[in-house]
């Protein structure tokens, strides 16, 4: 499969003006992909201001990250602040390149750190999505800190997992660890999209990364506003599962 991450510096709270950015940077380069992937809280940036950003979850953003979809002929991957029932949830949504929306993933871990348990309410559940035959399970950022939540993609026997985040600089080292620890230890790829720049007094350097079922770095990209392009092999994770059966041993106590 083919995939693009879309590693950029988005403008603080402006939904039109990160549109225009994304559109001109997709339109900068040829796109021959099955699957674009973009950063957390794609369009505003990791606002705590949910009630004035939040929208349903087939709302404006979601018609416009469909119309790429439909532009560009693959599946995207992007995130929302969405309002369902009262609630406010930091949602990541799969459209299907047909431009239906396929499923949507609410994060189930809220980063208390930063107070966004007071602005979002937690997801109660994981989700596995299916993109090009590819079962895929879906996080946001702060969930890459809990395994419990990837030991159930790896039961579930995912070939890949994708985390979309807004994660700073000061605690980098941690991200591209913990990324790596989540694909080594359920023998699947993980793709880690971030998103580099400046807000509200964080540094962000990227360091977008994909890593194949043995932990070796396929890609990983600093500090540069870019689409990254790669390539993976669905039965690279087969392989690696059938030589090491070690997802056969889980004891989950």
């Amino acid at each position: 499969m083919k995939i693009g991450l879309i590693q950029f510096n988005p403008v603080w709270e402006d939904k039109e003006s990160n549109k225009e950015k994304i559109s001109e940077l997709l339109n900068s380069k040829e796109i021959d992909v099955d699957l674009l992937i973009f950063p957390e809280m794609t369009l505003t940036g990791f606002t705590m201001r949910s009630e004035t950003y939040a929208e349903e979850i087939e709302g404006e953003s979601f018609a416009y990250f469909a119309s790429i979809t439909e532009k560009f002929e693959c599946d995207v991957i992007a995130g929302i602040i969405e309002h369902s029932s009262g609630k406010y949830f930091n949602t990541l949504m799969h459209i299907e390149k047909s431009g239906r929306l396929k499923n949507h993933y609410r994060k189930i871990h809220p980063f208390s750190f930063s107070n966004e348990d007071k602005h979002f309410s937690a997801g109660d559940k994981p989700i596995v999505t299916e993109i090009n035959r590819w079962q895929t399970g879906l996080s946001i950022c702060y969930d890459l800190r809990f395994p419990e939540l990837y030991r159930q993609y790896g039961r579930d026997r995912v070939h890949l997992i994708i985390n979309i985040a807004n994660w700073p600089d000061t605690r980098i080292e941690h991200w591209s660890t913990l990324l790596k620890a989540r694909a080594i230890e359920n023998q699947c790829y993980v793709v880690g999209v971030n998103r580099v720049g400046d807000a509200q007094g964080l540094h962000y350097k990227g360091f977008t990364s994909i890593y194949d079922p043995m932990g070796k770095t396929i890609a990983s990209v600093e500090y540069e506003e870019r689409i990254i392009f790669a390539e993976i092999d669905k039965t690279i994770v087969d392989e690696t599962r059938k030589k090491f059966p070690f997802l056969d041993d889980i004891r989950l106590v």
